[in-house]
């Protein structure tokens, strides 16, 4: 699909003599959620960090809104529309949720760090990182510092922090890491109300939040792409069941 928001094909990605990614075809159209879900060690996560630019693959071409991105760094891809939310928490603990997401509109708009406080007075950075922040439904707590938000709303603050740049294209890892039942409902839901707004990647464990978001899904094993499609046929898939799911689906 040459015309995918996202389009990548025979992504190779080696450490020593492990194949961490293994000859990958993927491909992502504009408007899709398309989960990503296989078992610890599959080349999960390497495979997201080559798709932002935080890792270059060894072989292979990464396409962006029809630009090869390949050998692009992961700010210039950010810059292009392309955002990432990471498997372990990244937010700035000593600040507010309101100045995370105000440091990540500020970042969008190219603007320096180095007037931070007064730029806390801002209103084109405050208004639009409050909105944001209703959005995930984190604006009664925009005050609180990032250190003392709950673990399930500092995952909801990272989501925050990732729209505010605006992306045509969310890469999310794992956004329900660590998360108790009530929590991950709440991701759940969340996600649910994005993808009616944007193109997502979902990479996660938890197969009911997979299985409820996704368009369709790859599953990746030992750093290859064993298959693709629509929840229905994933989980009537003999390879993928032997592979991973096994009788829990």
């Amino acid at each position: 699909m040459p015309d995918s928001l996202l389009y990548v094909r025979n992504l190779v990605k080696n450490f020593g003599a492990l194949k961490a990614s293994d000859g990958i075809d993927f491909d992502v159209a504009e408007g899709e959620t398309h989960g990503v879900i296989g078992p610890n060690g599959a080349g999960k996560t390497t495979f997201i960090s080559q798709l932002a630019g935080n890792l270059r693959p060894d072989a292979g071409t990464v396409r962006f809104a029809g630009a090869d991105v390949t050998a692009l760094s992961a700010p210039r891809r950010a810059r292009m529309g392309l955002a990432r939310s990471f498997q372990i928490t990244s937010v700035y603990p000593e600040f507010s949720a309101l100045d995370n997401v105000a440091l990540a509109v500020q970042a969008r708009s190219g603007h320096s760090f180095r007037f931070w406080r007064p730029a806390r007075r801002d209103v084109t950075l405050i208004e639009p990182a409050e909105r944001v922040l209703d959005e995930v439904g984190l604006f009664q707590r925009k005050n609180v510092l990032a250190a003392n938000l709950a673990h399930g709303e500092q995952r909801q603050l990272e989501v925050a922090m990732a729209l505010a740049t605006n992306p045509r294209l969310l890469l999310l890892d794992e956004p329900m890491a660590g998360m108790g039942t009530e929590e991950s409902q709440r991701m759940i839901e969340l996600l649910s109300k994005l993808k009616q707004k944007k193109t997502i990647i979902l990479v996660e464990h938890d197969m009911d939040a997979v299985f409820r978001l996704a368009d369709r899904i790859s599953v990746l094993v030992y750093g290859r792409v064993i298959a693709t499609g629509t929840p229905e046929k994933i989980k009537m898939n003999e390879e993928v069941r032997k592979a991973y799911l096994g009788e829990e689906v």
